[in-house]
C-alpha cells in the first residue's frame, strides 16, 4: 500500500524536529566552557574526598620537611 505524500511530509518533518533537537543537545554538551566547568568540579569534588585530601596534605607535608632540611643542611 503506498503512503500519501501527507504521511511522507510528516515523517520528514518528524525527522528534521528530531536532528534538531539532537544537534542542539549536542552544542550544549560540548560547548567548551561548559567541558571546562564539568571538568573543574570534578576535579574540585575529587579533591574534596577524604582519603584523596589526606593523601594531598600528607605529600605537601613531605616536600615541605624535605625543602626544609635542604635549607638548613
Amino acid at each position: 500500500m503506498p503512503r500519501d505524500t501527507e504521511s511522507i511530509e510528516r515523517d520528514i518533518e518528524q525527522a528534521r524536529n528530531q536532528l534538531a533537537s539532537t544537534l542542539d543537545e549536542l552544542s550544549v554538551r560540548t560547548n567548551p566552557k561548559r567541558l571546562v566547568e564539568n571538568a573543574k568540579a570534578s576535579l574540585v569534588a575529587k579533591v574534596n574526598e577524604p582519603p584523596v585530601k589526606f593523601a594531598l596534605i600528607g605529600a605537601g607535608a613531605l616536600v615541605a620537611v624535605l625543602v626544609l632540611r635542604k635549607i638548613f643542611r
